[in-house]
């Protein structure tokens, strides 16, 4: 583990060490976020500042913890959420109050973008109108009504709890449907009532009723950008280009922005130039377009970095603790349990832990939570080749003399190399679709575009993401089919003389 944090701390400084002048931008997991991002990258670039947006790393906890510890300098949110899921305050704060509590934490509020976009529940327009549902509270008298809620608005402070106390809805909590796959869902009749955004384009596009919200329920969501209170001294270049979208953007023109990506088909880079840009339609890209577009060589060295990088250091640690297990075996029961048990973590759940635990996204909690995945086949195998050695074959090597260390480089190891290698490869392949998560919190690789495509509900975009990595992790087992090949023909030839 402390090979580990230090190898993967050397890799995110020389990261950051590269970056260090570059503004940070973070973005949500949803289709506004992700444009608004890119309207701060490319507002960044016209006055000559370098800027990098870390895409999709998330909810707004995880955004949050980011901004604190200093992973990003910025991201897009909102007032209504600032107070209520941030600050936890029962009631709606102008900017004003909302800097006086965020001042001790060192981060700001400011540079109002121009449009609110509140949280709304909808319903299709002609089943509203067949039950007469104009209002959120005219939903009490129909508790037969299905609700597809994201998992956000479910767990937030401000979301479906408080909710359904304020209006005494009787529905059930619901299971968690992603944004993206609820209007596909509402619209072929699977679910009746989901939550939206009011500026989201596929509003209007499958036809929907957004509820009156006549209780008041919803403070206001006006978009600001919320960012670290030395963003204006540290980089004032990329503070003034921040400051010119003070109200540069209305509700219609988010929409439109919205659209370009959801409906349209553009990348969420094309969508924002349309802030400054035509009306337009955008093409449609096509599927080898978004394929091998300009980000695939990036991604793929991000994520062969990810797995080769996990791998080597899985085996570092992996070996050592697979021959302790097997030396003393009492102490390896309890190893060979802890490393079944990481196992059971889920994924998400453990990154949102070492995110909590080390105070940063990026690079060091994926390798960490990778190097963890990766222990069980590498620690089990070694522990199963070196129990495995025949007692005539250990009796040999003591009666020739060796010592201890000579056994095991020369005989143990050797002995107990094919199992070995097969728990690598195991572990090797395994990463190379594990490291696709480790995009939720910014450490990118192919991830990326599956989360976006989660985001947008695009088949073609999340298969552009898990295609090059199904085929990464081909040619990692055909690499290590052939290595193990080729070792068994070299053993072969020894033997033979």
């Amino acid at each position: 583990m402390v090979v580990a944090l230090l190898l993967a701390a050397l890799q995110a400084t020389l990261v950051q060490a590269d970056a260090s002048e570059a503004l940070r931008i973070g973005s949500k997991r949803f289709t506004e976020s992700y444009i608004l991002a890119e309207v701060l990258q490319q507002a960044a670039a016209r006055v000559g500042q370098p800027a990098v947006h870390k895409p999709g790393l998330g909810n707004t906890g995880i955004l949050f913890a980011a901004l604190r510890g200093g992973a990003i300098d910025v991201y897009p949110e909102y007032t209504g959420t600032i107070a209520r899921e941030i600050l936890a305050e029962p009631v709606d704060l102008d900017l004003a109050a909302l800097n006086r509590r965020l001042a001790p934490l060192g981060l700001r509020a400011g540079v109002p973008l121009g449009f609110e976009n509140t949280y709304a529940l909808a319903m299709r327009e002609e089943r509203a109108a067949q039950l007469g549902i104009r209002t959120i509270g005219d939903l009490a008298a129909h508790p037969q009504l299905r609700l597809g809620l994201s998992q956000e608005f479910i767990g937030r402070g401000d979301g479906w709890a408080g909710l359904k106390a304020r209006y005494r809805l009787p529905h059930a909590t619901p299971s968690g449907l992603d944004h993206g796959l609820a209007y596909d869902a509402v619209a072929a009749g699977r679910i009746d009532v989901i939550d939206v955004y009011t500026t989201d384009a596929k509003i209007e596009r499958f036809g929907l009723r957004v509820l009156e919200d006549d209780r008041r329920y919803f403070p206001r969501y006006d978009a600001v950008l919320l960012y670290r209170a030395d963003l204006p001294q540290r980089l004032p270049r990329a503070w003034e280009a921040m400051q010119s979208l003070g109200g540069a953007i209305d509700a219609a023109t988010m929409i439109r922005m919205n659209a370009a990506a959801e409906i349209d088909g553009a990348s969420f880079a094309d969508a924002a130039r349309q802030l400054h840009g035509t009306d337009a339609r955008v093409a449609p890209r096509s599927f080898l377009d978004i394929l091998f577009g300009g980000d695939f060589w990036r991604l793929t060295r991000e994520h062969v970095f990810l797995v080769g990088a996990s791998v080597a250091l899985s085996v570092a640690l992996g070996v050592p603790l697979g021959l302790l297990a097997a030396r003393r075996e009492r102490l390896g029961r309890v190893v060979l349990a802890l490393v079944g048990i990481v196992q059971t973590v889920p994924s998400l759940a453990l990154l949102a832990f070492l995110i909590a635990a080390l105070g940063t996204i990026g690079t060091v909690p994926a390798l960490i939570a990778l190097v963890l995945y990766a222990l069980l086949p590498i620690v089990r195998n070694t522990h199963a080749g070196i129990v495995g050695i025949r007692p005539g074959m250990r009796a040999a090597a003591l009666a020739l003399g060796l010592s201890a260390r000579d056994r095991l480089l020369s005989v143990e190891l050797p002995l107990a190399a094919p199992t070995l290698l097969a728990g690598i490869k195991t572990s090797a392949v395994i990463n190379v679709g594990t490291a696709t998560l480790a995009a939720f919190v910014g450490a990118g690789g192919y991830g990326e575009r599956i989360v976006q495509g989660l985001a947008l509900n695009d088949s073609r975009l999340m298969l552009a993401g898990a295609l090059p990595a199904a085929a990464l992790a081909l040619l990692a087992q055909w690499g290590f089919d052939l290595f193990e090949r080729r070792l068994g023909a070299v053993r072969a030839q020894a033997a033979s003389r």
